[in-house]
């Protein structure tokens, strides 16, 4: 069980990699500058995001089907919370402002969408796969909407900068509440696979072009110099404390078999890909972020198995 837990997931993790090596390889061999990762960025941002969002919330959604669908959103919040509030707390050890709301995102924001879908796929039976995965796109409309506003904010704060509710509505987020009400008023019924079909060969392209944005921001930052102290404290507070909350979180509260994987796996994710994103669209200098979203999902590869082997050990999916 452990050897091939560690197979599954450093199968999943090590496809992430490789893409993010693509970036940086781009970049060495400067076939990618800087103003060409910044519009691959934006390009992310606005439009194949969006079209993922739109396109699997049009197809796998219906308030019908998932009465309790606004648990989801509402598990998503709590978790971002409960990430957030470990990253206030070990912002503490931490010096210098920008590093400091820059280590709170990669602990309070988590790869939420890509890796657990990879993830369930190679852990559960066909039977429960199709259920998890509505679980995950349920999660994700509440997640985005906070990673988009909260996150956006967090990323971009300056103490001479006031809130801005413009980053209430970016993209994804006003694409999120649209495709909910399109479906609220049963209006997806009159959306042609014609149009569905070229948006999610769209938004299919989005990990692999967040990746390479990722991949082309390490090659533009010195490896050599490494904030040790910040990853490590950063490792500890994401990697190893998140997913024992979430551990024991199903234990107490006796969390169903799917309901109680989710809530594991979301608090086991390491850092967002996406955040790198953000940084360069608010052009905005990565001081840390590149290195944590590269660290934790290497220490992912041993941390992630390792919790789901204890998931596995305690619960039995019904």
């Amino acid at each position: 069980m452990l050897l091939e837990h560690f197979r599954i997931t450093g199968i999943a993790v090590a496809q992430i990699f490789f893409l993010a090596a693509i970036g940086y390889w781009l970049v060495r061999r400067k076939f990618l500058a800087g103003t060409e990762v910044d519009t691959i960025s934006n390009l992310v941002m606005e439009v194949t995001l969006p079209a993922l969002i739109f396109c699997q919330l049009i197809r796998d959604f219906s308030f019908q089907a998932f009465p309790d669908w606004w648990i989801f959103p509402l598990l998503s919040i709590l978790i971002t919370l409960i990430g957030l509030a470990a990253g206030f707390l070990f912002a503490l050890l931490i010096k210098g402002e920008q590093h400091k709301l820059q280590f709170i995102s990669l602990v309070g924001f988590q790869n939420s969408g890509y890796l657990p879908l990879a993830l369930v796929a190679a852990l559960l039976a066909r039977e429960y796969l199709s259920i998890m995965f509505i679980y995950i796109f349920l999660f994700l409309a509440g997640f985005n909407l906070v990673m988009f506003s909260v996150g956006v904010h967090i990323l971009n704060f300056h103490k001479e900068k006031k809130f801005n509710w413009r980053n209430l509505l970016s993209t994804p987020v006003v694409v999120t509440l649209g495709s909910l009400a399109i479906i609220y008023f049963g209006l997806n019924r009159f959306v042609p696979d014609a149009l569905l079909k070229p948006l999610r060969m769209l938004g299919e392209s989005t990990l692999p072009l967040a990746m390479l944005v990722v991949g082309a921001g390490l090659a533009e930052i010195n490896l050599q110099h490494i904030d040790k102290k910040a990853i490590s404290w950063l490792i500890l507070a994401k990697m190893i404390i998140l997913p024992a909350i979430g551990l024991a979180l199903v234990i107490i509260f006796k969390l169903p078999g799917l309901l109680g994987l989710l809530v594991l796996i979301q608090l086991a994710m390491p850092s967002a890909v996406t955040l790198s994103t953000i940084l360069r669209i608010y052009k905005k200098e990565d001081l840390l972020v590149s290195q944590g979203i590269l660290l934790t999902h290497l220490a992912g590869i041993i941390t992630i198995p390792l919790f789901l082997i204890l998931y596995f050990s305690r619960i039995m999916l019904k």
